[in-house]
């Protein structure tokens, strides 16, 4: 599998070029090094069977003295396993992962609140221990779109989960999915791959994955709670609707706003409010692109108090649901003053960790619960993909850049310059 040669004991590449220079804080100055693997027997891996090359981009923080550096070189690539397959990418998400779950993936790639941390204004956050030590795993390429490359040997017609070479596909996100945009992606197993129809453009496919698919979870868990909440309000109050607040602009909370809204039309539940609580100017145009959601501005330069009091009078009173998508304790803690007694916040398993034990008490005092949402699963991927391609969804606002241009996106990412997703092309075959 593509793997991140600058971290292994031998030398399979030579200098690479990047934007290390920390005076100019550039990060146009990309160029593209590559380089082939030593011939030597010795240097071969024992463990896979590496005998083609493919070009990665790597998005990485090298360390406290660099800011973002982009490199493109070429990495050996694992033979194709027996019960798996290889797959050609053509589209890939500019999205990232932080560090705190490693099986956890967030696709929040347009929130510039988020990628302030990797900008070249801001000092890094790299940890010391770090320093030297080139990490590709920031910027991982886990959405992905592209078309079956090869089948592994013992893949027959019986077996094949209908899947043929040539056919266009999305690969589910994996434990061990390779971190790095590449041009190749093995995939050990067929389960992991969904297949696309030819309606449904790769730039739309790559982004549903991860932070279209964990929107689409989270959504299908507050409907589970909006249901018991009207089923328990039918005998005193049949006619009081249900609040939801979905936090953040970003690639999640678009998904998940437009995913709500055809969801609870479809399943008949009229009784609903939808409410954005935007998080910067760009995401609130954006917001207000969407029929039949209210939209509040949370605007960092307000008191605490004054955006609880206008998300309150945005959405008529304090809510019963919130997905929140900040990831932040501030915005977690702003969410739950908006929401009522024993009302429910949805966050992603990936902050779980880290925010459920700094608000267990509060949650306990304003008898309110905290769920963690996971990614959700291949089958709901496959029905996202559907809902997609039939336009009963639409997708957010995004842009398509070639590969080569990656170091400009993720500089355009950190100003705010990218209305939605970026998508990163690797092949034309459309």
């Amino acid at each position: 599998m593509p793997v991140d040669i600058c971290s292994q004991q031998h030398n399979l590449i030579g200098p690479i070029s990047g934007t290390s220079d920390t005076s100019s804080l550039s990060l146009k100055t990309l160029s593209l090094a590559s380089a082939l693997p030593p011939t030597d027997p010795e240097h071969t891996n024992s463990a896979y069977n590496m005998n083609k090359l493919c070009r990665q981009v790597s998005i990485e923080s090298p360390g406290p003295g660099v800011k973002n550096c982009v490199f493109n070189f070429f990495v050996p690539i694992e033979d194709t396993p027996a019960h798996g397959a290889r797959i050609k990418i053509v589209c890939a998400g500019a999205c990232y992962r932080r560090r705190d779950r490693s099986n956890s993936i967030t696709s929040v790639s347009s929130v510039s609140s988020e990628l302030s941390d990797y900008c070249p204004s801001v000092t890094s956050m790299s940890s010391p221990a770090h320093q030297g030590i080139r990490e590709g795993s920031f910027f991982p390429g886990f959405e992905v779109a592209g078309v079956i490359e090869s089948l592994g040997s013992e893949i027959t017609e019986a077996n094949n989960c209908g899947l043929h070479i040539g056919q266009r596909v999305i690969v589910y996100p994996f434990d061990e999915t390779p971190a790095g945009y590449a041009e190749l992606l093995v995939v050990p197993d067929l389960k992991h791959i969904v297949p696309i129809p030819d309606t449904l453009p790769m730039e739309e496919a790559a982004m549903l994955p991860t932070g279209a698919l964990l929107a689409m979870n989270a959504v299908f868990k507050a409907q589970s709670v909006v249901t018991e909440i009207l089923s328990q309000r039918a005998a005193t109050d049949p006619n009081k609707k249900c609040k939801i607040l979905i936090v953040g602009t970003g690639g999640l909370a678009l998904w998940a706003v437009r995913t709500a809204s055809y969801h609870f039309a479809s399943t008949g539940a009229h009784n609903v409010d939808i409410t954005v609580a935007s998080l910067r100017d760009e995401g609130f145009r954006l917001a207000t692109e969407i029929k039949n959601v209210s939209v509040v501005q949370w605007n960092e330069c307000l008191y605490e108090p004054q955006l609880i009091e206008r998300t309150k009078d945005v959405c008529g009173g304090a809510v019963d649901v919130v997905i929140d998508f900040g990831t932040t304790s501030r915005s977690l803690h702003r969410s739950m003053h908006c929401l009522s007694k024993g009302g429910v916040v949805l966050i992603s398993e990936e902050v779980a960790e880290k925010l459920l034990p700094k608000f267990s008490r509060l949650s306990n005092e304003y008898q309110q619960e905290i769920i963690p949402i996971s990614n959700g699963t291949p089958e709901q991927l496959a029905e996202l993909v559907q809902l997609v391609a039939d336009k009963k969804i639409e997708p957010p606002p995004y842009s398509v850049f070639p590969c080569e241009q990656a170091a400009e996106v993720i500089q355009k990412l950190c100003n705010s310059e990218i209305p939605g997703r970026a998508i990163l092309r690797f092949h034309e075959i459309e």
